[in-house]
């Protein structure tokens, strides 16, 4: 095998969002509901018989150590392979969103590469590979709909019905590191537990993040309220800046203003690598 094409790497909403506390070393503590939803990203690997690692943007331009670049270097590190890869990305979800797009790209680079390279690694030896890149990174090699709690590494499957959802970037971007340094950020609510959050999952819970967004990017705010103004009950997905509601059936949305990008997103009950690799739990 020396190619694999059409790789997706899709987007994540967080149904709710909780700060439970502080760890000594400054990470935040959370609680949250990560959902797999329909709007991804496409790359494509060439295997290269030599240890380069080339990307090339078919689409939106990347940084150049961008997320996907150091998890094929990481793999490569850690594995010694003597392989290298032609990485082409076609970027679609928008980035500073909080719907984890760099943070799946690297994981869909793990698992692509992982068999690409013929390494067939289990899940557990890819895992802190993923961590290192980013606290998203364990969901999406996961591949399922989680209860996430930790700082992200603390990974529980659950079971959430068919929806669709509308989903707004706003034009306007946002820093995560601004939100989580600001001294109005809500650090102390109290835990909650997956059996109370199922009965109402789509209704559940808040953003903690959302406040100290609003107040710093007022186009998450307007946003809000151009859902709101529908009868929708929209929220913040992570640190914003795209903003959600679930999408009842037969409504229909008007073109949002300015240049805010807005799509109809189905969620997802597993992700679209599920069995590419082994889980040896």
């Amino acid at each position: 095998m020396r190619t694999l094409t059409d790789v997706l790497a899709p987007a994540k909403l967080n149904l709710f969002l909780h700060i439970t506390g502080q760890r000594p070393d400054g990470y935040h503590l959370l609680q949250s509901a990560f959902m797999l939803i329909d709007w991804c990203d496409t790359l494509h690997f060439e295997r290269l018989d030599r240890s380069v690692i080339q990307r090339e943007d078919l689409t939106t331009p990347l940084p150049p150590d961008d997320l996907i670049t150091r998890a094929a270097r990481s793999l490569q590190a850690a594995s010694q392979t003597s392989f290298g890869a032609h990485i082409a990305v076609e970027k679609s979800i928008p980035a500073q969103a909080g719907m984890g797009g760099g943070s799946s790209d690297a994981a869909s680079t793990l698992l692509a590469l992982n068999r690409l390279w013929g390494l067939n690694w289990p899940l557990s030896k890819l895992l802190p590979l993923g961590l290192a890149l980013g606290a998203d990174v364990p969901f999406f090699l996961h591949g399922h709909n989680a209860w996430v709690e930790g700082i992200g590494e603390q990974i529980t499957p659950i079971e959430l019905p068919p929806r669709q959802f509308v989903v707004i970037k706003p034009d306007a971007g946002l820093e995560t590191a601004r939100i989580f340094r600001d001294p109005n950020l809500e650090r102390r609510t109290e835990a909650a537990t997956i059996s109370v959050f199922a009965v109402h999952p789509f209704d559940f819970g808040r953003n903690d993040l959302q406040p100290v967004a609003q107040a710093l990017c007022p186009e998450i705010d307007q946003a809000l309220q151009w859902l709101g103004s529908f009868g929708l009950s929209p929220r913040m997905t992570g640190s914003g800046s795209a903003v959600f509601a679930q999408l009842p059936e037969g409504v229909l949305l008007p073109e949002p203003p300015s240049s805010w990008q807005m799509r109809v997103c189905s969620n997802m009950a597993i992700h679209p690598l599920a069995g590419w690799v082994v889980s040896d739990n």
